[in-house]
């Protein structure tokens, strides 16, 4: 008997496969990315300088490697097939970590690893747009929700991995995040469909000419390279916080170590609501409008951490972190995407890579300021690059 139209559309089997293998996925990142600097700096005993240049090799590596997978993987090829073989090499780099504390491995081998994994994210935000194209769904709210479990992988994930590093060991929590990421390959490989490429992926002329609709470059496109420079900037500033608040709480306020869990695990609780506000509220508002309106939270987030520094006040500026993140996550990749038609493996990568560019400059600065001007330098650094960020998002012209 064929299920009632309403029941379908209610409950989507592959649908809720993407959303956990996104939770999951969420969780295993969520493990290991709080506690990294804390791991570098007491199990590895290296500089700070050398944790953010660890940081700036990691990100650029990611950058090489998700470039040459997501240009192959909008034209040929299983997308599924791709992040199959990603999780498979998270798996490994987290049991790397978990056995090995020689920094010139985990900057080499450990790094091109993680490079491979780090494009799993990407990859199935793309399999899940074209999925959802396919089936003619809504497009906005499904990536919202999507990016919603990263977040409350976020919400468990930090004070769980800093309660497993301080009370079992870090090898204990690595083996942890090794195996969340091989119930993700069994997901992946059993749940998720192989999507047909799309076909406004091209247009074919009578004469039998094939055009690409997107742009041979999409660094030419002014919006597109504006975009990017806004983001990169936000996730310098977010980057820097993430690996210098963990030593920042500790060695300059005095405050209890287990307490960069809490509020990472904060930011990331409301930045759910933030993240699904956003995704029904771009419909009234804009993308453009709802990118500044995030944009200008991050400006009054890092202010903040210049003239806060309790435990109170750190609490009470998250809400203002998680405006600023949960917009700019969910939002943020599908302005590129709609600035790249055609194009939605090669754009949500595009959008990755502003991250990943904006942490090469993280771990060089952050480092830097460290061993030279102390914490507290940092936070003026992102309070300037955050309204540097402002400025730029308010060039992008709306889609």
């Amino acid at each position: 008997m064929k299920r009632p139209n309403w029941l379908s559309q209610r409950f989507n089997p592959i649908f809720a496969a993407f959303l956990l293998i996104a939770f999951l996925s969420g969780i295993a990142g969520a493990l290991q990315a709080p506690t990294l600097s804390l791991f570098l700096t007491t199990e590895v005993k290296v500089r700070p300088l050398w944790v953010g240049l660890f940081y700036t090799a990691n990100a650029v590596a990611g950058i090489l490697v998700s470039f040459l997978l997501a240009k192959r993987s909008d034209t040929r090829g299983d997308r599924r097939r791709l992040i199959l073989l990603c999780c498979v090499m998270a798996v490994g780099n987290c049991l790397l970590f978990a056995f090995n504390r020689d920094y010139l491995t985990l900057i080499t081998l450990g790094v091109l690893m993680a490079a491979i994994a780090n494009t799993a994210m990407p990859q199935i935000f793309a399999l899940a747009r074209e999925y959802a194209d396919n089936e003619a769904r809504e497009v906005v709210m499904f990536s919202s929700v999507m990016r919603a479990q990263l977040s409350l992988a976020w919400v468990i994930g930090p004070p769980l991995s800093f309660a497993l590093a301080l009370n079992y060991g870090f090898t204990r929590m690595f083996l942890i995040a090794a195996a969340t990421f091989v119930v993700c390959s069994l997901l992946v490989g059993f749940t998720l469909p192989s999507v047909p490429r799309a076909k406004a992926m091209d247009n074919t002329l009578q004469g039998g000419t094939t055009v690409l609709i997107a742009p041979a470059n999409a660094w030419r496109n002014r919006d597109v390279r504006l975009l990017f420079i806004a983001s990169m900037l936000m996730w310098t500033c977010n980057t820097m916080y993430i690996i210098d608040m963990p030593l920042y709480i500790t060695a300059d306020l005095g405050l209890p170590e287990n307490l960069a869990g809490v509020l990472m695990g904060t930011a990331a609780g409301l930045e759910i609501p933030a993240m699904l506000l956003a995704g029904y509220c771009v419909r009234y508002f804009g993308k453009r409008n709802m990118m500044l309106f995030a944009v200008l939270a991050g400006v009054l987030f890092y202010a903040g951490l210049v003239v806060f520094n309790g435990r109170s006040a750190l609490m009470a500026l998250q809400l203002l972190n998680a405006i600023f993140i949960g917009i700019v996550a969910g939002i943020g990749m599908l302005y590129f995407q709609d600035l790249m038609p055609g194009r939605p493996g090669a754009a949500t990568t595009l959008f990755t890579n502003s991250i990943s560019t904006g942490v090469i400059l993280a771990g060089v600065l952050q480092g830097a300021l460290v061993e030279n001007l102390g914490h507290y330098a940092v936070y003026w650094l992102a309070a300037l690059l955050a309204v540097a960020a402002l400025w730029m998002s308010t060039r992008v012209r709306d889609v």
